[in-house]
């Protein structure tokens, strides 16, 4: 078993010109690895926490399955750092498939770099929710509140699902992929209907955090920093709205921001 996600260590501190005895919280480093259909599929480096919702989120964002249904058995060896998974049809295990570049037209407005799987899962929204720069605001700042394991290490990348006024689920991990595949995890799980939903997001936005949002279905990805120039081109042509730099009551809107609305009372002004 892992006992934690987190270590103490022992550390040499430098502050205000003098060298200091501390001890300071680590984050844990947990390699996983994946057998699926007997055949091993990949190993990930990952916070050991929700390792059933990160399998679950990493192979419906592969294309290997679309439904938590399709997972036949799913067992997690900790000890061993083996997640053994049985689906209930055959798929294909070929790192050659799960790495080979395809060149597509998405949405029929330019042409992408995608990865085979990216191009048959990933979604053209078609979310209807706004929201006020005070709620993205609002909800950047609930998340990295109520992160402790970032406030004790520094460490990891937090990403959540919420509405236009609360937090449904909050994971974290030093993979920032991994977060969000804890979340589309739980999201298959609990059956939670994402079209109308928000994914708030502590790191970039580059063009693979895009596309696993537009994978897990929302069409409002809002950050604490910057998106890039392909992630930009990618969430034009998928309908999300991209919104970063949401840092201390401001925010850029870089794509759709049809979505990004002023409230009421400002509206009549």
């Amino acid at each position: 078993m892992v006992d934690s996600i987190t270590v103490k260590k022992g550390i040499i501190r430098f502050e205000d010109g003098e060298l200091f005895d501390e001890e300071d919280q680590i984050v844990t480093e947990y390699p996983l690895t994946i057998i699926l259909n007997n055949n091993e599929f990949a190993t990930m480096v990952c916070t050991p926490s929700e390792l059933e919702e990160l399998v679950i989120g990493f192979l419906a964002s592969e294309g290997v399955i679309r439904f938590r249904d399709e997972i036949k058995n799913l067992h997690i060896d900790e000890g061993g750092g083996y997640a053994y998974v049985e689906t209930t049809r055959d798929v294909i295990t070929s790192q050659e498939y799960y790495t080979k570049r395809f060149i597509g037209s998405c949405c029929g407005k330019g042409r992408q770099f995608y990865f085979v799987n990216d191009a048959k899962t990933a979604k053209t929204s078609t979310s209807t929710i706004t929201l006020t720069p005070e709620e993205c605001i609002t909800l950047m700042n609930e998340m990295q509140n109520s992160s402790l394991v970032f406030k004790d290490t520094g460490g990891v990348h937090n990403a959540a699902l919420c509405t236009s006024n609360e937090i449904i689920v909050n994971r974290t991990d030093i993979g920032r992929h991994n977060a969000l595949d804890k979340i589309y995890g739980y999201c298959l799980s609990n059956k939670i209907p994402v079209r109308n939903k928000v994914i708030v997001f502590s790191g970039r936005i580059s063009s693979e955090v895009l596309l696993k949002a537009a994978k897990i279905g929302v069409g409002i990805v809002l950050s604490k920093s910057a998106p890039t120039d392909l992630a930009i081109k990618m969430a034009d042509e998928l309908n999300i709205t991209a919104v970063g730099f949401i840092r201390g009551g401001k925010l850029n809107v870089y794509s759709h921001p049809e979505r990004i609305v002023q409230n009421s009372f400002e509206q009549t002004l």
